[in-house]
């Protein structure tokens, strides 16, 4: 048979390709020209494991602890991970009810894989990280994206969820902080978030990949909201290990086993190496790196808003986590889109159109990452002040 004629099927109709990725090769062929570009559209700290993790993953290597580990992870680096909330966020968690994967997608993944079934509507904001949609679409559930606006700082309301449950909803996926906006959702609303669900029997899943970069307000976590809320993190934003592909869920004890069966059999582990390198994240040596590294990006936040700001676009929402901003470019621009492509092609800056992440008003926004270094963002700046004098 040819691989031309291979039927695929049908669950790929509902998962779109990136539209920033064709400007991401673009701005690839503009460098093998000899051009210098400023990236300001990517997901990722700029800032790389620190050397007690890489010290750590070469020592594991070294001693030869490379095979593989149980499904749910390392205990001594599930015991860390309790420590972390219990350390930063003053809640006391279960070691057995953190599930260690290969990065945050695959926690998603499986989280999804346990709960969203054929046809069942789970409720996101619009805008919202693109792959969460399509973890939902992969298992043949439908995200139901829900605008939400600057005033609600672009974030679900407790009425929102309660007004678009439907006899198909299952239940609600969150970030906070989010990507594209950087903004959390209170926590206040979180919790009447959480209690709307429950008293319709679904699930809520917080993807917390970023909160740990939150630069306001007191540290939260929504694991304190009760043990039925189902939360995602990360070690690729905070910790620095984006290509080591680490992350963990926390989960109620009675999905465990429902999640282990599915790990032993979609992953095995997540990576040995990369596990004994984790454990390294929550010495106190590590601890300082990383929080003169949330410094930085604060500094940097504080830097960009306000200079985006000079330049014609419109912040409505101070970003309080992660490292984005989502800048209104409708003063300049009536195509975000288009815009991104001229800044590109003219001053070398590259940020993503909203086109990624929903449908409420794609060519209104700008999702601008300052996970570059100062120098990079108040050159691009420059660069920009002149291509829009122009």
């Amino acid at each position: 048979m040819s691989a031309d004629l291979l039927k695929l099927a049908a669950r790929l109709e509902h998962i779109a390709p990136f539209h920033v990725m064709e400007l991401a090769k673009h701005a690839a062929a503009l460098e093998r020209q000899g051009r210098h570009i400023i990236h300001m559209g990517i997901g990722e700290p700029d800032f790389t494991a620190p050397q007690p993790v890489i010290d750590a993953a070469a020592r594991a290597m070294q001693d030869g602890r490379l095979q593989y580990t149980a499904a749910t992870g390392l205990p001594e680096l599930r015991e860390a991970i309790a420590g972390h909330y219990r350390h930063v966020y003053g809640i006391e968690v279960a070691p057995s009810r953190i599930v260690v994967t290969a990065g945050a997608s695959a926690a998603l993944l499986l989280a999804c894989a346990a709960l969203v079934e054929k046809n069942a509507e789970v409720l996101m904001s619009d805008p919202s990280y693109p792959c969460n949609r399509h973890f939902v679409a992969a298992f043949d559930g439908q995200a139901r994206m829900i605008a939400c606006d600057a005033a609600q700082r672009f974030q679900l309301s407790a009425q929102q969820v309660d007004a678009h449950w439907s006899a198909k909803t299952r239940g609600v996926l969150l970030a906070s902080p989010s990507n594209p906006t950087g903004t959390s959702v209170a926590p206040t609303e979180l919790a009447s978030i959480a209690d709307v669900v429950r008293k319709r029997n679904g699930f809520v899943i917080v993807d917390e990949i970023y909160n740990d970069l939150r630069y306001d307000g007191t540290p939260f976590s929504a694991v304190s909201l009760g043990e039925d809320v189902i939360v995602i993190n990360s070690f690729s934003k905070y910790f620095n290990m984006t290509g080591w592909r680490l992350g963990w869920l926390v989960v109620p004890d009675s999905l465990g086993p429902a999640i282990e069966k599915l790990a032993q059999n979609l992953f095995i582990c997540a990576s040995s190496i990369a596990q004994h390198a984790g454990l390294a994240c929550f010495t106190p040596e590590s601890r300082a790196i990383y929080e003169d590294r949330k410094a930085e990006l604060r500094r940097r936040r504080d830097y960009i808003v306000p200079a985006l700001e000079s330049l014609g676009f419109h912040v409505p929402v101070m970003p309080d986590g992660a490292f984005y901003v989502y800048a209104d470019c409708s003063a300049l621009s009536d195509d975000a889109d288009q815009l991104s492509r001229a800044m590109l092609e003219e001053a070398g800056v590259v940020m993503v159109p909203g086109l990624d992440f929903g449908v409420a008003a794609p060519r209104r926004y700008l999702r601008i990452s300052y996970a570059t270094s100062m120098e990079n963002l108040e050159e691009a700046i420059r660069r920009l002040r002149a291509f829009f004098a122009r």
